[in-house]
Parts: C-alpha cells; sequence; structure tokens
C-alpha cells in the first residue's frame, strides 16, 4: 500500500457540494474583498477560538508581522524566536521592522524555552514570538513572566489548548495561517490576528488596509493585506468541519501510539492540535528510505534550525543545541482527517 504524505484532494470531496456552493455565492454577489463573508468568517473564527477579535489578512506571515506591530513593536526593536521554527516565524519579525533574536526549545516540548528565552533578553527586547510547534502550545504562561509582549505564532495550531484555553487566547495577538495544509486551510494563502484586545485589533485593521481609519485617509504607515471573500467563504465552510476533524486527527494518532521512537510530549495540561505527526530518529535517512521501501511518504519539518540557513546564519551562537539535534533527527508521518485507518496501520506496521 501507498501511502500520501498528504492528499488535499480528499478534503476538497468530502466537502465539495459545500464548497461550490460558497464559492458560487462570492461570484453572484460581485464583491471580491473584504465583504460580508470576511467579516462572517472573522466572526465565526473568533468565537471558535474563545478570543474577542480576528481579523483576516493575506498570509501567516503577515499575520505575525501585523500582531507585532499592533502590541507596539517599532523599527530596530529585538524579538525572541525558537530557533527550532520555519523560517516564515523570522520573516514575519523582520518585515515588522524589527530584529530576531534566537533562543533554544526545551527537550520536553520541543517549543520556545522560557528558561533560554531570559538568557537573551536585553534593554532593546519588546517582544516574543511563542511558536506552537506542530500542533503543540509553547510554554505561553512561562513566557510571560519575562514581561514582554507575547505574539503566538499559532499557524500550526488550530484547536490546540493549554490549561483549558485555545490558541488564539494565550498571549497579547495570535497569528494564524491559512495555507491549505493547515488544520484549516484555504485554497491560497491567508491568515488571521487574532486578539482579546479591541485596540489591537482595530489597528491591524488599519495596518492591512494601508494604515487607513477610512478610505484614502493614511493615519499610519501599512500595507495591502487582505483576506479575499473567496478564500474567507472557503474557510467558513471548513470551519464548520473543524472539530470533526481534530477529532479524527487524535483518533489516527492513537494508531501510532505502538511506534517504538520518541515523539514530541505531550505535557500534562496541553492538548495536541497535531497538525504534524513528528518523530526523531538518530539516523533519520535510513529511516525514511525505510519507510519510502514500505509505501509510506515522508517529510522533515524542519531540517535546519534558523541558524543552519545561509541567510540566517548570523543569528547563530552557544546555546542552541536541542534545536539543532532536532533539525537532524525529526521526521513527520502522514496525519491527515481523511486518512483511512487502513493506511494509518500501514504506516505503524512498517516500524515493525
Amino acid at each position: 500500500m501507498n501511502v500520501p504524505f498528504a492528499d488535499l484532494s480528499r478534503g476538497v470531496a468530502a466537502a465539495r457540494p459545500e464548497l461550490d456552493e460558497a464559492i458560487g455565492a462570492v461570484l453572484d454577489g460581485g464583491r471580491f474583498i473584504l465583504g460580508d463573508h470576511v467579516a462572517r468568517f472573522e466572526r465565526a473564527f473568533a468565537d471558535w477560538c474563545g478570543a474577542h477579535d480576528a481579523v483576516g489578512v493575506a498570509s501567516g506571515t503577515d499575520a505575525i508581522a501585523l500582531a507585532l506591530r499592533a502590541v507596539g513593536v517599532g523599527s530596530g526593536d529585538e524579538v525572541i524566536v525558537p530557533a527550532n521554527t520555519c523560517v516564515p516565524t523570522v520573516a514575519g519579525v523582520e518585515a515588522a521592522g524589527a530584529v530576531p533574536v534566537l533562543a533554544d526549545v526545551d527537550p520536553a516540548t520541543w517549543t520556545l524555552d522560557p528558561a533560554s528565552a531570559a538568557r537573551v533578553v536585553t534593554a532593546r527586547t519588546r517582544a516574543v514570538v511563542a511558536v506552537h510547534l506542530y500542533g503543540l502550545c509553547a510554554d505561553v504562561d512561562g513566557l510571560r513572566e519575562l514581561g514582554l509582549k507575547v505574539v503566538e505564532d499559532a499557524a500550526q495550531a488550530h484547536g490546540a489548548e493549554l490549561r483549558g484555553r485555545r490558541a488564539g487566547t494565550l498571549g497579547d495577538a495570535a497569528a494564524f495561517s491559512f495555507y491549505p495544509t493547515k488544520n484549516l486551510g484555504a485554497f491560497g494563502d491567508g491568515g488571521a490576528v487574532v486578539t482579546n484586545d479591541p485596540d489591537t485589533a482595530a489597528l491591524v485593521r488599519s495596518l492591512r488596509v494601508y494604515g487607513e481609519s477610512a478610505r484614502y485617509e493614511s493615519v499610519r504607515r501599512g500595507w495591502n493585506s487582505r483576506l479575499d471573500e473567496l478564500q474567507a467563504a472557503i474557510l467558513l465552510v471548513r470551519l464548520g468541519h473543524l472539530d470533526a476533524s481534530l477529532a479524527r486527527r487524535r483518533e489516527l494518532v492513537r494508531r501510532y501510539e505502538a511506534i517504538p521512537l520518541p515523539r514530541q510530549p505531550v505535557p500534562e495540561g496541553f492538548g495536541h492540535a497535531y497538525h504534524l505527526y513528528v518523530v526523531r530518529s538518530a539516523d533519520r535517512e535510513a529511516l525514511r528510505r525505510r519507510l519510502a521501501d514500505a509505501g509510506v511518504e515522508t517529510l522533515v519539518h524542519y531540517p535546519r534550525a534558523v541558524h543552519q540557513h545561509p541567510a540566517y546564519a548570523a543569528l547563530g551562537h552557544a546555546g542552541l543545541g536541542e534545536s539543532e539535534r532536532l533539525a537532524a533527527e525529526v521526521v513527520s508521518l502522514p496525519l491527515y482527517a481523511e486518512l483511512t485507518d487502513a493506511e494509518a496501520d500501514a504506516v505503524a506496521a512498517a516500524f515493525a
């Protein structure tokens, strides 16, 4: 049996009549930017997260940049990010005009370690980006003790929880991505800033449209970062299926429990959203070849720590060893709601 790492067409087929109707409604309405579908999705997603506001933007990377600016981060400010993350986290910090500073991750969670973050705080540090890696919340409560603004990078964490609170409600603001592979995915790029602070939400709404307070009246410097009506309509449909999709992911995870390799730990009080199911292997390439021979496709998220990319080598420093070890060992296994029981069992059997 061949098991693809992901097959987005399955999710489309499962909701095709609803999606066709939603897309048709946008086409019939004739408004394609910041219309009723965006407003409805923003309200629905905020409610689903348990937050006061959600503001649709063009991508998850833009969401990081806009969230940082909205909580007061400006040119030259330092923002702490984990070294074990995807480059878009750092790109979002730089797009806000800030300077990314790397800290290491906790071996118990693989997410940003508050103690490591504390060691890189300087007089210029203004904020920290808490990356909820693979669908597991970072220790936002511990990071808040640093006395900095906290922006959640929740791109992989739709439905993740920390001590009974959903991702998106843990920091001063949160950045979500709706890239097609996410737990809640659009059919193109899209993102949202989620916050419980109405002033932060109002700032993001202004910044996403050239800093306008009213049409053709820019009161601050912003740019164009708008979620379009088609993507919002698609996301409204998919949001209606998200709880069932998350439940299915967790059901599939139980079929992987016998795999004899370390996986991302889930501490007590944390609820994993399982955007990705990731294991560690000291001989990653041999494992991937073995699984490929058994018909199982795998990917690596992520093969380099941030400072191991040539473009970001200057950000490296001593004390990032756990991020480097993870980058050398992690392997992502197939996990999505439309994966069949037989396919999941085939993945687990490939380790026997």
